[in-house]
């Protein structure tokens, strides 16, 4: 790219546009080369029209263990395909080429990141247009080299913590973080609920007292009633498992979904 915004400050204005707009962000998850690669090229601009504010785009992998069943066997159809680490960032390239300026976050685990070697991979993320990683198996204990790297080239590390994370833990955490923290809503898997858990209030207030980032909440929000609730709370939510299940329909039926959800994530008065 000629040009480039680095990935902490692309994030940080996208997330201070929609609070300015009195809104929660809306992050999109998609699993990159789900139903095709191609499709990537398509999804990905009808999210950016559509309203979406940020996009993770996940890399498949063999051992998902933080996704549920739908994401899951996205990423297995997308091995399927050919799609690696490095085919997943010259996606990121593409898209940049074809116009998408909205931040794009690579959701992945640790060991393809390793295989590939820390260093190049993060500096091909930023040569491609990538603004940050999420690394969800990879303990803060053992981020050293890839906090290193990201910080070198201006992306944004994402961290992901939970409910059940100590506020001493939390704080530790939310220490490194950039471009914003990752709560997940339950313990367990991504996937599709039927409700959102109790006590969250409480544990975006303990989060808040952690970090002054961005807090984008996660897991399980399935549809726009959930996706108000979760607005009420955390200054961006996000939604995975719901689009990833629409994805195979086509652009139409997720720029619709996510049209719904834009609506559903402004604050009244």
């Amino acid at each position: 790219m000629a040009e480039h915004v680095t990935g902490e400050g692309r994030i940080a204005a996208t997330f201070a546009a929609a609070a300015a707009e009195r809104r929660a962000a809306l992050v999109i998850y998609l699993t990159t080369g789900w139903p095709s690669p191609e499709a990537t090229l398509r999804l990905v601009p009808a999210l950016e029209e559509a309203g979406a504010d940020l996009v993770e785009l996940g890399v498949p992998f063999s051992d998902p263990i933080a996704d549920g069943p739908i994401i899951q066997r996205a990423s297995y159809r997308a091995l399927q395909q050919s799609v690696t680490p490095r085919r997943c960032v010259e996606l990121v390239a593409q898209l940049r080429a074809g116009g998408v300026r909205l931040p794009l976050i690579l959701m992945g685990y640790y060991n393809p990141i390793l295989a590939w070697g820390v260093r190049e991979c993060v500096g091909a993320c930023r040569e491609a247009g990538v603004d940050g990683l999420i690394v969800p198996d990879l303990p803060p204990e053992e981020a050293g080299e890839l906090w290193g790297a990201t910080r070198g080239h201006g992306l944004a590390l994402v961290p992901l913590v939970a409910p059940n994370t100590p506020q001493a833990r939390l704080a530790r955490i939310a220490e490194r973080a950039r471009g914003f923290l990752y709560l997940v809503s339950r313990p367990g898997t991504t996937g599709l609920r039927d409700r959102l858990p109790e006590g969250l209030a409480d544990y975006v207030a303990r989060a808040r007292r952690a970090s002054r980032l961005p807090l984008a909440l996660g897991f399980g929000i399935s549809n726009p009633a959930q996706a108000r609730e979760a607005a009420r709370l955390a200054d961006g939510i996000v939604i995975g498992s719901a689009i990833v299940e629409r994805a195979a329909q086509g652009p139409d039926a997720v720029a619709g979904f996510v049209r719904e959800l834009r609506a559903a994530v402004a604050r009244e008065g």
